[in-house]
């Protein structure tokens, strides 16, 4: 599978853009599609076209409820960079076009990045009635919820780690069963995958999460340039 790019969040578009330089640099030189879902609110393509301006090539592609990404959206791209935004939508209206997005060189960002995991981290704040993370992290969704994601990477992804204290959520999503491991990504950091071990970049950290015994693991890993 081709290099995966997961950056936690963040607005500051320098720093976004120093994330996803191994994305741009598996390009080659090729367009990138630019996937948006639109919640309702509209969008800023502005902030995305910026964020991407180090690529040669821009094409974005707008999702409404009831219009998913389709393949042909994908044609002539060199890769691929999903945006973010309502998570729960996200996963509604990318997930579906998995078998065209698995070849692409993959970038997601806060949304886009939660997404690609085999079972995603779509949202949510209380595991039965325990609150284990800010209702400001929920993304609209009661209970912490998990689904289908775009099976990129094997964990789980959750994001705004250091900023929005999900780092809770992903330790308690693992804890309880509902992920296998999980890497919880600040904002303006990215964890990339272009190899055997993925690797931290950017500029803050990322939190690895796993099983030990009946209870979890957690590793810090602090972003290099």
């Amino acid at each position: 599978m081709s290099v995966t790019v997961l950056v936690g969040g963040g607005r500051d578009e320098q720093k976004v853009r120093d994330a996803l330089v191994p994305f741009v640099q598996a390009l080659q030189g090729g367009e990138v599609v630019c996937v948006v879902v639109d919640d309702g609110d509209g969008v800023d393509l502005d902030r995305w076209s910026g964020v991407l301006s180090d690529a040669s090539s821009v094409r974005h592609v707008v999702l409404t409820e009831g219009r998913p990404l389709r393949a042909e959206d994908l044609a002539g791209a060199a890769g691929v960079f999903v945006a973010g935004g309502l998570t729960p939508l996200y996963a509604a209206l990318v997930v579906g076009a998995k078998d065209a997005l698995d070849a692409l060189p993959f970038a997601g960002f806060s949304a886009g990045a939660a997404i690609a995991a085999e079972r995603a981290i779509v949202g949510g704040w209380l595991l039965d009635e325990l609150e284990v993370c800010s209702e400001d992290a929920s993304e609209d969704l009661g209970p912490v919820t998990v689904v289908d994601g775009l099976g990129r990477v094997g964990f789980a992804v959750d994001v705004h780690a250091a900023q929005w204290g999900t780092v809770t959520r992903a330790l308690h999503a693992v804890r309880d069963g509902l992920a296998p491991e999980a890497w919880a990504v600040d904002e303006h950091t990215a964890l990339v995958l272009d190899g055997a071990e993925p690797r931290v970049t950017g500029a803050g950290a990322a939190f690895h999460v796993r099983r030990q015994g009946d209870d979890v693991a957690v590793r810090i890993v602090v972003a290099t340039s």
